[in-house]
């Protein structure tokens, strides 16, 4: 929990260095590999494995655990906070920081990837009919707070991880703290956060790597560079 909350403040601390005005290239495609892969797959398989339904399972230790920790906690900022990171890559921009693409090749990434996510996210919840920790509601996998949070997080990663190289590792932190909450506050197991976080970046990949360019790719524009 330390080391998610120290990852966050890079937010806080991080200071753009000075700026000058150069001719960079927008709108350039992000292309499919394996490498990219690894971290969505290895999330899913994460959460698949620790879904066990025995009291020795993980999601079971893990749940244990927080009710004999933190059983009073509660919270509703993951409710916002799994859009912060959409917000921060539109504030951004709107102060003149260039991002990969410009707005309407961005927004359409964006509303693309947002519509693979719901869309998985909501069939496999009504498919396994999983009771939350909570016992409120019969969808708990996986979680759709933590795969919206880690598919803006991409978003985010992608549209300025060129230009700032620490904004994956803020973007991610964001995210990361979305899955924990959702613990924290028994709304989700381990495993259906661990689902959700791959679904989610998964998503925003998809929608970059068929993303086919038809408004000004490669175009020129000057910009302050950081």
């Amino acid at each position: 929990m330390r080391s998610l909350f120290t990852t966050l403040l890079l937010l806080s601390f991080s200071v753009f260095s000075f700026a000058q005005q150069d001719s960079i290239r927008i709108n350039q495609p992000l292309h499919f590999s394996i490498r990219q892969l690894q971290l969505p797959a290895g999330l899913i398989a994460a959460g698949i494995l620790s879904n066990g339904k025995s009291a020795e399972s993980v999601k079971n230790e893990v749940l244990e655990s927080r009710n004999k920790n933190i059983q009073g906690f509660h919270t509703k900022i993951d409710n916002y906070l799994q859009y912060a990171p959409i917000a921060l890559a539109y504030g951004l921009d709107a102060f003149g920081v260039p991002s990969r693409n410009d707005l309407l090749n961005r927004s359409v990434i964006l509303a693309k990837g947002e519509l693979i996510m719901l869309g998985s996210v909501n069939f496999l919840k009504k498919t396994t009919h999983t009771l939350r920790p909570d016992g409120t509601t019969y969808n708990s996998f996986p979680s759709g707070h933590t795969a919206q949070a880690f598919a803006a997080a991409t978003f985010l990663s992608e549209e300025y991880k060129g230009r700032l190289p620490w904004m994956p590792y803020a973007a991610y932190g964001i995210a990361s703290s979305v899955g924990v909450l959702r613990m924290a506050n028994n709304r989700h197991y381990v495993s259906d956060v661990l689902v959700g976080a791959g679904i989610g970046i998964l998503s925003m990949k998809l929608a970059y790597w068929t993303h086919q360019y038809k408004w000004g790719r490669n175009k020129q524009r000057l910009l302050p560079v950081f």
